[in-house]
């Protein structure tokens, strides 16, 4: 199954050489590296990466892994690597895996030598590759996606984390009989990666929003209203933030900051959940800091993500919910557009095991066009 060489689209792989040391210690010893590759030595000098050129490869090929080069097709300079190993021979199965050093990424050498791999070893007898990725790891996500790699799941504690832990890592695999054409997302990107409307502006949550996330879910006006109504954790406010783009990627979320946009100052969040593709049906989210409240920023918010997702999406029906007493998130929503459809009794769970009743409030594509939004709050 093992080629001399094989060619990509401005890429070529090829066998590692001894001179390729300097540039593998250089690769592996970057940050990126030891937190995605956590059994790696740290520091990782020229003498690990000599004995992973004498050693290392020879290993994974004796147990019927391939392991290659990326190289530069004009200069030959090396720009990282690529394998694959955990070779199940009865089921015709093997694990992609690469690495790009800081020298050579944002060029799309990634996906070039991981769709020119695929196709040779899917095409030489291969039936099944899959590709696993870190929660925090969207650029993999990305990487994988854009190969005709479907996400399937999540592989639980499947990776020791070198801290005495274990990572879950995020399952996505490409089959002989896929096109390999790139994943269509159900959610894609922003335009420019933010909306704004020149006072509010929506961009994506983050790892760094942890703090500010904090503050407003903590908040018992907000977190008594969410679900679980319970006052989150910090664990579980770093894994919202950090899990925020593998969601996106995913199709199944959208998670926003609101901010100001002339300062940037953050005032609340926002997000789209995605939960009936099938029918075509969303839902809408959000919360602000009391500071912000009552400036008529919640419906900015709502109208630019509405108008995003009737747009970019094949979202053709949005529901939005409020406690009965919750006058003002109310009119939030009917100043956005959307129109009171339902009164849901104890419809969520509310805090101590009690159970509250949700006001629903429904925006149909068709509604935007014929009345417009609303920005009189």
């Amino acid at each position: 199954m093992s080629s001399a060489e094989i060619n990509g689209t401005g890429v070529r792989l090829r066998a590692y050489r001894p001179d390729d040391a300097e540039a593998v210690a250089a690769g592996y010893d970057d940050p990126l590296s030891h937190r995605f590759l956590p059994a790696l030595p740290s520091p990782f000098t020229v003498a690990h990466a000599e004995r992973f050129l004498s050693e290392g490869i020879a290993s994974i090929v004796a147990e019927g892994g391939v392991v290659y080069a990326i190289a530069d097709p004009e200069t030959d300079d090396l720009l990282g690597g690529i394998s694959f190993d955990k070779v199940v021979p009865g089921r015709g199965q093997a694990e992609i895996g690469y690495w790009v050093g800081p020298w050579a990424r944002g060029r799309g050498v990634a996906t070039a030598a991981v769709r020119a791999l695929s196709r040779h070893a899917l095409h030489a007898g291969l039936h099944r590759l899959e590709l696993l990725t870190h929660w925090d790891n969207p650029l993999s996500m990305r990487v994988a996606l854009a190969c005709g790699y479907r996400r399937e799941g999540v592989r639980r504690a499947a990776l020791p984390d070198g801290h005495g832990g274990r990572d879950d890592l995020v399952v996505f695999s490409r089959l002989a009989t896929d096109d390999g054409a790139p994943i269509v997302r159900a959610l894609p990107d922003l335009p420019g990666g933010e909306l704004t409307d020149g006072v509010v502006r929506l961009r994506p949550l983050g790892p760094a929003d942890a703090g500010f996330l904090a503050v407003l879910r903590r908040l018992p006006e907000v977190w008594q209203t969410s679900v679980p109504a319970v006052p989150p954790t910090d664990e579980e406010l770093r894994r919202r933030c950090t899990r925020a783009a593998a969601h996106w990627l995913e199709g199944s979320r959208v998670d926003l900051v609101i901010e100001d946009a002339a300062t940037g100052e953050p005032a609340g969040e926002i997000g789209l959940f995605y939960q009936e593709p099938a029918t075509g049906q969303g839902m809408i989210g959000y919360s602000m800091l009391p500071a912000f409240r009552g400036r008529g920023w919640a419906t900015r918010a709502a109208q630019l993500l509405t108008l995003w997702a009737f747009a970019e999406t094949t979202i053709a029906r949005l529901i939005a919910g409020a406690l009965p007493t919750n006058v003002g998130s109310q009119r939030v929503l009917e100043k956005a557009g959307f129109h009171r459809e339902a009164y849901l009794r104890s419809r969520l769970p509310g805090p101590d095991g009690t159970r509250t009743d949700d006001v629903q409030f429904v925006l149909l594509a068709e509604d935007l066009l014929s009345e417009g939004p609303r920005l009189d709050g």
